[in-house]
């Protein structure tokens, strides 16, 4: 997992106006919550957030004001059509501690011959895990299941250190019968032209 510094300011100032003062420059409004403290207004340099979160459950040492914080991100907003960073939630943790976030899942091998489908029920497996050594994702094999086979949550190999936040039984995804299309019968293409 990886680590990364960032420094941040604190800020006083709040609300729409502020936030886009904060954003015309290059910076992106946040929030350090956790602990039972206050929360903790900053803004953050946005392109070292923005490829700190290319990483999942990135951990981020965060200097505010001299003060060191290890942060995790908890709420990420982004504009949806320009996908630049609007405002993030910071989680505060503590080396040791164990804190529960969703890890991506990823696929690998091939599927029984047959043209059979993967459904995901769950992109993201939540987890248990020190927050220090949170795993950017988790992988699950595939290789040979045909329609019908599941993958439940049990059967992923979690890192060490890392147990299931989610029933054991729960269907990470499932083989499902690829289904063709049923042709329209004729006749009713022609009724609808009509009307």
């Amino acid at each position: 997992m990886a680590e990364v510094k960032i420094a941040a300011e604190a800020r006083a100032d709040f609300g729409k106006g502020a936030a886009r003062r904060i954003r015309r420059e290059g910076k992106v409004p946040g929030v350090i919550y956790g602990h039972g403290a206050e929360p903790v207004h900053v803004s953050l340099p946005g392109h070292e957030l923005m490829l700190a979160l290319k990483n999942s459950n990135v951990l981020i040492s965060l200097d505010v004001a001299g003060k060191t914080e290890l942060v995790i991100p908890k709420a990420v907003q982004k504009d949806p059509i320009k996908g630049f960073l609007e405002h993030v939630d910071l989680l505060q943790v503590k080396r040791g501690e164990k804190v529960t976030v969703e890890v991506p899942v990823h696929v690998e091998g091939d599927l029984a011959p047959g043209g059979n489908l993967i459904e995901h029920i769950l992109n993201a497996l939540p987890i248990e895990a020190e927050a220090t050594h949170l795993p950017e994702s988790v992988t699950v094999s595939v290789q040979g299941l045909s329609a019908g086979d599941a993958v439940h949550a049990k059967d992923i190999a979690l890192p060490k250190g890392s147990t299931l936040a989610v029933e054991e039984d729960a269907v990470v995804l499932q083989i499902v019968a690829a289904q063709a299309e049923a042709p329209a019968a004729e006749g009713e293409g022609a009724e609808g032209a009509e009307g």
